[in-house]
């Protein structure tokens, strides 16, 4: 009855291991931190090394569709739909994740990630800072899906 019991904690153990982060799939609003109006559709998705992503599904600002022209890279002067503002995030345990990073696409600079899952799952607390998180801005994203 032991080895059962033990074999059937095993089982639960490696189906807790290899199931999906909470946020692979969602759907979120964003929300301007200074102008507190919607910005963008965005969706996460979990990578194959574990960590998540998160890409530009629609913009919601009028006349800011067009081009990404303060970005580098592959994203330069192309459309914001399709671009990947997130990458690396990681799941540290229950609702929290950290060590990822955020482009502005405003801006074209990219910022350290860390955030929290509130309110039940609809709210997503994000903090893209540069060194340390004193330095940094808050934007609170609100669940689409």
């Amino acid at each position: 009855m032991k080895k059962f019991a033990l074999a059937i904690g095993l089982l639960g153990a490696t189906v807790l291991a290899n199931a999906t982060d909470p946020l692979n799939g969602t759907v979120w609003k964003t929300i301007d931190d200074q102008t507190k109006q919607p910005k963008a559709i965005v969706k996460f998705t979990e990578q194959k090394n574990g960590t998540l992503s998160a890409t530009i599904q629609s913009i919601l600002t009028p006349g800011e569709e067009n081009s990404c022209t303060k970005c580098e890279g592959p994203y330069k002067n192309k459309s914001l739909k399709g671009v990947t503002i997130v990458n690396g995030l990681k799941n540290t345990g229950g609702a929290s994740y950290d060590g990822g990073s955020i482009l502005d696409p405003k801006t074209g600079k990219t910022y350290k990630l860390k955030g929290e899952l509130a309110d039940g799952g609809k709210k997503l607390n994000i903090r893209g800072y540069i060194g340390i998180s004193a330095l940094g801005r808050n934007q609170t994203w609100i669940r689409a899906n």
